[in-house]
């Protein structure tokens, strides 16, 4: 079992910047891949951007170059820097992991409570 926690977000104005963690407690084995997905209201919830433990990461079109996720093994944490935020990257950001090793094609097995970005034009 994986139990997560973010902690994070809030308020911004438009050009701003916003960083979200993530730690994660119990099975390392259950935390091989990690992840940030993001729902908006209305919207189909999306993974925004996943990393593996050796580091190879993936970032949905919509934030690369202004996002940045990275994760500290040792602490079992995981952070999502965002850079250039835009109103359209309001949602509430959920933390994910799962034991597989494929950053996609899958919704991952456990999910963190999330955390409300918001971001005003």
């Amino acid at each position: 079992q994986v139990h997560l926690v973010e902690s994070g977000g809030g308020l911004v104005q438009a050009g701003g910047s916003l960083s979200l963690s993530c730690a994660a407690s119990g099975s390392i084995y259950s935390t091989r891949v990690m992840g940030w997905y993001r729902q908006a209201p209305g919207k189909q919830r999306e993974l925004v951007a996943a990393i593996t433990r050796s580091g190879t990461t993936m970032y949905a079109d919509s934030v690369k170059g202004r996002f940045t996720i990275f994760r500290d093994n040792a602490k079992n944490t995981m952070y999502l820097q965002m850079n250039s935020l835009k109103p359209e990257d309001t949602a509430v950001y959920y933390c994910a992991a799962d034991s597989r090793t494929s950053l996609t094609g899958y919704e991952y097995k456990y999910w963190g409570q999330g955390t409300q970005v918001t971001v005003s034009s």
